[in-house]
Order: C-alpha cells, then structure tokens, then sequence
C-alpha cells in the first residue's frame, strides 16, 4: 500500500460520556462536561489535532453513567472552536437519514463547513430494546447503514432527491440549505466502523472514511488492502482511520507502568458487562470477523481495542510506530488519553514535532528514490 504524501491526520475522541476512555478504577483526570470538553477542543486544534469525535450512549450503561448526546455536542464543540472538524456519532434505526442530513447540514452552516457523521450500525441491543425499536441481525444492521448513507449524500447533493428502499424512502425530498462545499469535501464527511466482512463491503461501495478498531501492523495492512481494492471496483477511494489509546511519557518503564495499572485496576464488572454486550457482534457474522469477535479482557478495557495499536512509550518510540502505520495505508489516527489536557498538550510538544520530522524525511527519500529522467 503506498504511502500518502499528505501529512497524517488526527483525531481525538471526544468524552463526552463520563468514565473516561478507559473502563478502570485508575484515577483519570477527564472529565465529561461541556466546559472541560470546550477548553479541550481548543487545546486540541492548537496541538495538531484536525478532527474530533463525539461518542454516542443513548442510555446509563458499562461504566458509562452519564452521556451528552453527540449531535448537539458536537455543534456546541464546533462553535467553540475555528478549525476543528467535528464528527458526530449517529445511529440508523434512531434517526431517520433526511432529518439528520437537515440536522448536520445547518451544524455545517454555523461552522463553516467543519461538520461530519460516524455512522454506527449498531452494537448495544439493550438501547433499541429499551426504546422499543427492532433489533436487526447483523447483516441487515449494515444493510439498513448503506441505505442510511445514501440517502444522507442523497440529501446533501441532489435537488427533489429520490431513494426507494427496504428501510428508507425519499420522495422528492429538497433540503436547503445544502451543506457547504469545497473542492475537497462535496458534503459533510461520512465515517463508519466495523471490522466484519459486511462492515469492509459496506465502506468500499458508500463510505468516505473507515474506522477500525485497534490493530497492529499486520491487522490494519489485511484492512486497508481488502477496502482498497473492493472500493475500486466501485471506482472509489476510502480513506482509513486506525482507533488507538496512546500513553507517551519520558521513559518507556514509565508508559509501561501506567498501562500495567490500567489494567490492573480495570472495572471487572463493567468491562465483562461490556463485554457480553458486544461480542454477539462478532460471533453472529458467518465468518467471525465482526468488531471485538477475538477481544481478550485486557482489550476490552480500552472500548475499541486501542491497546493493540501499542502506542505506548517514549515520544520517539511512538513517532515510529505513527509513521509505520501511515506507511501501511492509515490517513487517520483517533487518539484516546488517559488524562485529556496534560496528554494532549504533551502530544502536541513532544510526539507530533517528531511525526512531522519523520514524515519529511520518508517524501525527501520518496523523491529522491529514482534518478532525475529515469524512466518509468
């Protein structure tokens, strides 16, 4: 997979759901509230972060007692800022598309074209029970998230839209204002997540962007090759996020001893409640591929698998593994910390100056590799 020429881009997730980002007892300096969470987006935009994500729990759960919804969130997060892109978690089966395509495009309005959506197909049963709406089997979760981003895009760019499918209906459907456009960014960026075969099949044919979950070298390569190549036999390109939870201190022993205590100190009850909810998403694919299918304990301490990424260590050691990564194919990293406002300033002193450095030297190197004329 060749390497992007553009400088590697980040993201944070936003915690905007109280527990912090990791299911643990450890002391974490985060805290879930509008006026921590402003003074964050700020602190981000100004140490290299481009994008944010707000989370989405739609009810008390795993650890994660108290929740601000992601839409409003996120346009609260996009005021307060000037730069930041904010993505927002949304689920199909709780929206319908055009209302939230008429929600986002007047967040895109307000801040200057910066808006964007995560769309979940959907992991925690428990929430559509509660609400009383249909829980689909895996597949068709997927299924109904296509047809959910078609008719978003459909809203976003088509006069008196039309759509007939088996979950959605547009019927001269005519929302303006439209988003704002760039060369770049004909609408609102599309995201979505999942590791699973339907979930891969699903972002080369309609998505913008594809999250995965934590993965090491090996992972995210098998991951961006299957997109790639499925997205170009739809005459398509997928950009790729990579999840991870990054500790950078001093000295390795130091970031080592602060993952040992994570774990350690893990919330036994919460991350087996997690657990048991979550990895029906795995076991019921045919081919066991789904989000979480192998997650062992320690995994699911960190929601996403952020561990598995190993971006702990010294700020040298973690600007190596960040360049690999991008070498593999990753566009994206979405970042979560322990202690947001010290980790994320302490980023943007110390790991990313190095990124930066590494990235240089790999195009110097890159346009250097062939002589001057010499022939393809």
């Amino acid at each position: 997979m060749p390497q992007s020429r553009e400088p590697l881009k980040f993201a944070y997730w936003v915690p905007n759901v109280s527990g912090g980002l990791v299911v643990s007892k450890i002391e974490q300096r985060t805290d879930w509230s509008y006026d921590y969470n402003r003074e964050l987006a700020v602190l981000a935009e100004n140490n290299g972060f481009e994008y944010a994500l707000s989370q989405v729990r739609y009810m008390a759960s795993y650890g994660a007692a108290y929740q601000h919804e992601s839409t409003s969130f996120s346009l609260a997060l996009l005021l307060a800022t000037q730069r930041l892109k904010v993505i927002a978690a949304v689920h199909p089966g709780l929206w319908h598309p055009a209302v939230l395509a008429k929600l986002i495009a007047t967040a895109d309005h307000l801040s200057g074209g910066r808006a964007a959506v995560n769309v979940v197909s959907g992991w925690f049963k428990g929430e559509f029970t509660a609400l009383g709406e249909p829980w689909l089997e895996h597949d068709e979760r997927y299924r109904r998230a296509e047809e959910f981003i078609r008719v978003l895009r459909a809203s976003w760019t088509e006069e008196d839209a039309e759509f007939a499918g088996d979950f959605y209906r547009l019927r001269g459907y005519d929302l303006k204002p439209k988003p704002l456009t760039a060369p770049d960014r004909p609408h609102p960026e599309i995201f979505q997540g999942g590791n699973s075969t339907a979930a891969r099949a699903m972002a080369a044919r309609v998505s913008d962007w594809y999250f995965s979950n934590g993965k090491d070298f090996d992972g995210i390569s098998e991951q961006v090759d299957e997109v790639t190549i499925a997205a170009a036999r739809h005459g398509r390109t997928v950009r790729f996020g990579l999840n991870a939870f990054l500790i950078a201190r001093d000295t390795e022993a130091e970031a080592r001893e602060t993952l040992r205590e994570i774990v350690a100190k893990a919330d036994v009850e919460a991350v087996h409640g997690f657990r048991d909810a979550v990895q029906q998403a795995g076991s019921s694919t045919a081919d066991k591929r789904g989000m979480w299918a192998d997650s062992s304990f320690d995994d699911l301490v960190q929601y996403n698998d952020g561990f598995r990424s190993r971006l702990i260590g010294t700020p040298e050691q973690i600007a190596h593994r960040i360049v690999e990564y991008k070498r593999r194919g990753v566009d994206l990293l979405l970042l979560g910390f322990l202690h947001y406002h010290e980790e994320v300033a302490y980023f943007g002193k110390h790991v990313l100056p190095i990124v930066r450095e590494l990235e240089a030297a790999a195009d110097k190197t890159a346009a250097t590799a062939e002589p001057i004329g010499a022939s393809t």
